[in-house]
């Protein structure tokens, strides 16, 4: 497995616990991960780390993009696995231009796969391709 396959893995274990029990907050509970995955490369975590910032500092940009293109389903009725999934793939499409859209979804697909249930790759890549889509066309509307 490639080390950025393994940190957005790590990542969404992260994630997935701070949307369970969001009361330790971010500090706290990467703390916990470090000290739990000890055995985890420097450089795993390190990009594991900044998904999961990201990704909580833009969670209400990100989930009002989620929210927009998954038609009848709140987010409180998403599985808690494909939620964090798209979280995560949102945030590298939305905010990391250094990592290729198909690349990011790509990889979502394939970890909603591994962790979610049989209808997860379908529905994660659904949405996803769909705020790739808006991205791409607000970037042609600003470069005009």
């Amino acid at each position: 497995m490639g080390i950025r396959r393994e940190a957005r893995e790590y990542a969404l274990q992260v994630l997935y616990a701070l949307d369970a029990n969001p009361d330790p907050g971010l500090r706290e509970t990467l703390q916990v991960f470090r000290e739990e995955q000890s055995d985890v490369q420097a450089r795993v975590r390190g990009f594991a780390e900044e998904l999961v910032c990201g990704v909580m500092e833009q969670r209400q940009t990100i989930d009002t993009a989620i929210k927009a293109r998954s038609k009848n389903w709140s987010l409180s009725r998403m599985p808690r696995v494909d939620l964090n999934v798209m979280r995560m793939a949102a945030f590298e499409l939305m905010y990391r231009p250094d990592i290729p859209k198909k690349v990011s979804i790509n990889e979502a697909i394939e970890i909603a796969r591994r962790f979610g249930d049989k209808e997860s790759p379908s529905f994660v890549n659904g949405i996803l391709d769909e705020i790739e889509a808006c991205a791409k066309t607000e970037a042609a509307s600003e470069e005009q």
